[in-house]
């Protein structure tokens, strides 16, 4: 995304990105027969892809124009602190102290990323901030949705589905912000290695994760993401390793950690 969306700018980018991996994953459910129901589901894959597809992905990609990739990844990571703060509000969820000291080392965590007090941070920077977390908070609004209104649907079919109607819905927003420069073959390449790869395959993967061990389980994959985004921000984009970018990445696994503590010791103990 840090490649191509200032080159196709932050729409175009999301909804590229959305379809491709959309008709690809639709070509894997005809292969694999699967039952994606079209008339019954419509409406519901058309409000998950724009909730958690269409409205998050264009943010991202905005960010990404703004800030480095590190940042927005590490930004991302926080879903699980909005995933407790909405579940208790629509799912009447106990907030633990856990949970409290947990959301505020998460929340700690982003205000050292974002620096708040430096001079040299300017509006874009903030608002590419904010809207990094309000695409987290989506992320967390829509994993509460599907358990309440949409667990009947399968998982490969859900993500099928929503793919396909999220990308529909954010070609009408494409005029309105077109292509910004010439579309180079290296842009094409990411695109589709961030469509197939890093958005359909990387479905597949995670869907079969939560059969394989669950979705309380599942949940610990958020502490790889800072760093890997760190990782890779610093080896392709030459994106520089701060102290503050470290320890806010640090806070945020803390503050994720402390939000899934009870959930991992359970299920550890399962095991």
């Amino acid at each position: 995304m840090r490649i191509i969306a200032p080159v196709l700018g932050p729409v175009v980018t999301a909804d590229l990105r959305i379809f491709i991996a959309g008709l690809f994953l639709l070509a894997y459910s005809l292969f694999k027969g699967v039952n994606l129901n079209w008339k019954k589901n419509w409406i519901r894959y058309l409000y998950i892809g724009v909730i958690s597809l269409a409205i998050p992905f264009s943010l991202f990609s905005y960010a990404a124009m703004y800030i480095p990739a590190s940042y927005s990844v590490v930004l991302n990571s926080t879903t699980p602190l909005f995933g407790v703060l909405l579940s208790a509000l629509m799912l009447n969820e106990k907030i633990t102290i856990f949970k409290v000291l947990g959301i505020f080392l998460g929340m700690t965590g982003v205000f050292v990323i974002a620096d708040v007090k430096a001079a040299s941070i300017n509006a874009q920077f903030l608002i590419s901030v904010l809207a990094c977390l309000f695409a987290a908070a989506l992320y967390a609004y829509n994993s509460i949705y599907v358990k309440l209104k949409a667990s009947d649907i399968s998982p490969m079919a859900l993500s099928t589905g929503s793919q396909i109607f999220a990308g529909l819905a954010l070609a009408t927003l494409i005029p309105v912000s077109p292509v910004i420069k010439p579309v180079t073959m290296t842009v094409v390449l990411c695109l589709l290695a961030l469509a197939i790869i890093c958005t359909a395959v990387a479905m597949l993967l995670y869907y079969q994760l939560l059969e394989s061990v669950g979705p309380t389980k599942s949940l610990t994959v958020t502490f790889l993401m800072p760093v890997f985004g760190i990782m890779w921000g610093a080896i392709f984009l030459n994106e520089i390793i701060t102290f503050k970018m470290v320890m806010g990445s640090i806070l945020i696994l803390m503050g994720t950690g402390l939000v899934l503590y009870n959930k991992i010791t359970k299920a550890s103990k399962r095991l």
